[in-house]
């Protein structure tokens, strides 16, 4: 029976043995995985991953600016893998500056007041919203590193987002820059603001932007 939405009819529900790299040799050499088999030309949004086993290079490029958003809340435990893998971000030193925040209910609602409402009607757009920061020691060239590394765990959470099938957008709203809302954050003043991760379920398929030839921007050296 199809479903109401739109969704495939036709999707089954199959296992696939997925082999495992040379360092996990002492585990079992497989695991097995709940893969569903839909029509090559069904949108992304109705292609559930049972078991998030997907492609980087998939996630990469199909990431999209979203902004456009179910209305329900992306749920905790949902939120902690998201977060749990930008601890894997790369970072010098292992400073580990990345710090995540996510703003409830009371907290939107002041943030909104403080920000006014043509901002306040952004922030409404997702149902979801994480702060993003870094933890800055005062020295110049490990707060440039640390702040590189938060913006690959930010970017983490998106991919890691893309894979589960929800929408994203990376913003940075001039009012998180003011003192008011900071301190309403609970921002230290050695925190630097790197995004406010849009999160929620997905309504909408974003167009692919052109992007610049590689040959644009790579040059390789003698």
């Amino acid at each position: 029976m199809a479903p109401a939405d739109g969704g495939p009819d036709t999707a089954q529900l199959r296992p696939v043995g997925l082999a495992r790299r040379g360092i996990y040799a002492q585990r079992p050499t497989e695991r097995i995985c709940l893969v569903w088999t839909i029509p090559t030309d069904t949108p992304s949004r109705f292609r559930p991953l049972a078991c998030w086993a997907v492609d980087v290079e998939d996630a990469i490029r199909s990431r999209r600016t979203h902004k456009q958003y179910g209305s329900e809340p992306v749920d905790e435990a949902t939120l902690r893998e998201l977060f749990d893998l930008a601890r894997f971000a790369p970072n010098h030193h292992l400073t580990q500056p990345w710090r995540f925040r996510v703003l409830g209910p009371e907290t939107r609602r002041r943030v909104e007041e403080l920000a006014g409402e043509k901002e306040a009607a952004k922030l409404r757009r997702a149902p979801t919203l994480v702060l993003a920061t870094a933890a800055l020691s005062g020295e110049p060239e490990t707060d440039e590193e640390d702040l590189h590394a938060t913006a690959a765990a930010v970017y983490a959470v998106l991919l890691g987002a893309t894979g589960r099938g929800l929408a994203s957008y990376w913003r940075t709203p001039a009012c998180l820059r003011e003192q008011g809302v900071r301190d309403l954050l609970g921002l230290r003043e050695e925190e630097r603001v790197v995004a406010l991760v849009h999160l929620g379920p997905r309504v909408s398929e974003p167009p692919v932007k052109e992007r610049a030839p590689l040959d644009d921007v790579l040059t390789v050296l003698p």
